[in-house]
């Protein structure tokens, strides 16, 4: 008997040979696969997109670079075409110290601050209630409200000028901070966008806290801005650079130099010898300065905003 055949007992018949059972395949994870672009997921695409993104983003820093690298150079140097790129003597600090010494700048960026940190708050606060009543409240007209709001954002507030200030004489609010503030905080594009973002937040929850007996003022304090954190981030820092930018309404509103913001100020700094494109691009620097700071510290709640649909960034 060979070792392959089976043994058979006296009386009984022989024992077939169990089958050996089959082997558990084990399952093999799916490819992971990176986001899809709109030139494909290849190499090539991923290259190209990158290329593109690159270049975009250096037309996007050149004008910053130059403004930089202009303002540490010497009036003569600063016009120099000789001498665009290294100067002679050297860099310095020159149209810095010239636009500090003939003018107010702590005052300037003081009054800066505080008028758009108001106008931020105001115009957060306004735009996100009227939000939440055209998403969430059903009155009548509200519908034509809401078209009325949405076609003003095609409004210039340039044509807007000449009513908000007779408005403001009107008030005896010429020259106050209350003249500067007030007309800034009317954003109907902020509404809008808090509206459509109100949309997307499930009816559900505001279900749930009705059944614990919460108000339209409950549900929106505790569920629909505690919800909105990311876009009313991004909504505050679009609002604050706005304000910190203006230029137009300030100087039209004010005469008092001491309610000057940055923008107004520094344009009152001038030379009697014609441009001086150090200190102009000195000035330019220092005005846009906080601004860089404010991006740099809160740019993840814009990235944050906009890949959230109101439920945890999910």
């Amino acid at each position: 008997m060979t070792a392959t055949e089976t043994p058979v007992r006296p009386g009984r018949r022989p024992l077939s040979p169990v089958p050996a059972a089959p082997r558990a395949r084990r399952a093999r994870p799916a490819p992971q696969r990176g986001p899809n672009l709109t030139l494909g997921a290849s190499r090539a695409a991923r290259t190209l997109a990158l290329a593109a993104l690159s270049v975009l983003a250096l037309t996007w820093l050149l004008p910053m670079a130059w403004a930089v690298f202009t303002s540490v150079k010497s009036e003569r140097n600063a016009s120099d075409p000789l001498h665009w790129f290294w100067p002679q003597g050297g860099f310095t600090l020159d149209g810095f110290r010239t636009v500090i010494e003939r003018g107010d700048l702590p005052l300037w960026m003081l009054n800066s601050f505080l008028i758009s940190a108001a106008v931020t708050v105001v115009t957060v606060v306004v735009s996100a209630m009227a939000g939440y009543a055209f998403s969430r409240t059903l009155f009548r007209g509200r519908r034509w409200l809401f078209t009325l709001s949405t076609a003003a954002i095609l409004v210039p507030p340039q044509l807007l000028m000449v009513p908000w200030f007779q408005q403001m004489l009107t008030l005896n609010l010429v020259d106050t901070y209350a003249a500067v503030i007030l007309p800034q905080t009317v954003a109907p594009v902020m509404v809008f966008i808090l509206k459509k973002h109100f949309d997307t937040i499930p009816r559900e929850l505001e279900e749930a806290a009705r059944l614990d007996g919460a108000g339209h003022a409950r549900i929106f304090w505790s569920v629909m801005l505690p919800l909105s954190r990311p876009m009313l981030a991004a909504v505050a820092i679009f609002v604050f650079i706005g304000a910190w930018n203006n230029f137009m309404w300030p100087f039209v509103s004010t005469s008092d130099p001491s309610l000057m913001t940055l923008p107004v100020g520094i344009t009152s700094v001038k030379d009697a010898y014609g441009i001086q494109y150090a200190q102009t691009m000195a000035s330019a620097v220092l005005a846009a300065l906080p601004l860089v700071l404010v991006f740099v510290f809160f740019q993840r709640h814009i990235v944050k905003s906009v890949a959230t649909t109101g439920l945890g960034g999910q």
